[in-house]
């Protein structure tokens, strides 16, 4: 294989992350794989894969400089890769980086320059467009978008356009460090904020006021995360709310284990939530997943 799609040093450039990006990764690969495997062979139109925060395609480790596989090219070189792949990159220097490294890949590969919530519109009315066609013996497309932007910057209105595709599998990221940083400025901003674009409305302002004065909010997600799903199952997704199953693992840093991100996950069917818990259930190094 091309030494731009092995987890080694290629010679272009690769972000920094630490060991909870690995961690990340690691269930988004391990989902890829379940949902690939299980479907490879059934009649589907095409099977994408939609990365709205490509980034270069690799990353170094910043505990020992490995050099690993982001999420794009993870989804890439799976064992059984998708039809097509839809990468998007707001950073024209990153685009070009990916680019370079995706050039000995045989897949059909889109790549798109700018705001991930802008994109999204060219990608779904591509694919919306492909399952009008009526094609003899086939399925419509089957689609999984991974939503994994630096901080809040993923908008609502991004999942509301994904969800007009009617089989399209959601990994979102949520951001609870950077919630905990914003919440309470941007509830006392009257305007809208970051937060209220990221829920699509200011209901999470209703949550907020019955936490602001306690001793700590740190609950405060709980009540965030079921508001936030509760919204994506009025757009046809399955209504799960099961913490206690490792439904939405959560990452933490290196050293104090402080909290930084879950992945909340989001399906159509319930073949999906099986495959997500099933994949959850443990962590990178095998280990039951601590909540």
């Amino acid at each position: 294989m091309d030494k731009y799609l092995l987890p080694e040093d290629d010679g272009l450039p690769a972000r920094v992350f630490g060991a909870w990006t690995t961690e990340k990764l690691d269930y988004v690969h391990r989902y890829i794989s379940m949902f690939e495997t299980s479907m490879k062979e059934k009649p589907w139109r095409r099977r994408s894969y939609i990365d709205l925060y490509a980034g270069t395609g690799k990353y170094r480790a910043e505990e020992n400089e490995d050099v690993h596989l982001g999420s794009a090219l993870l989804a890439l070189t799976t064992e059984h890769p998708f039809t097509h792949y839809y990468f998007v990159e707001r950073d024209k220097d990153n685009l070009k980086v990916l680019k370079q490294r995706c050039q000995s890949a045989t897949q059909k590969i889109l790549f798109y320059e700018g705001d991930a919530n802008q994109k999204v519109n060219e990608i779904v009315n591509e694919i919306i467009a492909i399952d009008k066609k009526k094609l003899p013996n086939q399925w419509s497309s089957l689609n999984l978008a991974f939503l994994d932007p630096d901080g809040l910057e993923l908008e609502w209105e991004t999942i509301e356009t994904l969800a007009k595709v009617n089989k399209m599998d959601l990994i979102i990221y949520y951001s609870q460090f950077g919630l905990n940083l914003n919440l309470k400025n941007c509830y006392q901003t009257k305007s809208e904020t970051t937060i209220d674009r990221f829920f699509g409305g200011n209901e999470w302002r209703r949550i907020f006021e019955k936490w602001k004065l306690k001793d700590s909010i740190a609950g405060i997600h709980r009540d965030l995360i079921d508001h936030y799903k509760s919204k994506l199952h009025s757009l046809g997704y399955v209504n799960v709310v099961e913490p206690e199953t490792g439904v939405e693992p959560l990452m933490r840093t290196s050293k104090t284990k402080a909290p930084l991100y879950r992945l909340l996950f989001a399906s159509k069917n319930e073949l999906g939530h099986e495959f997500w818990k099933k994949v959850t259930r443990k962590d990178v190094w095998g280990q039951g997943r601590l909540l």
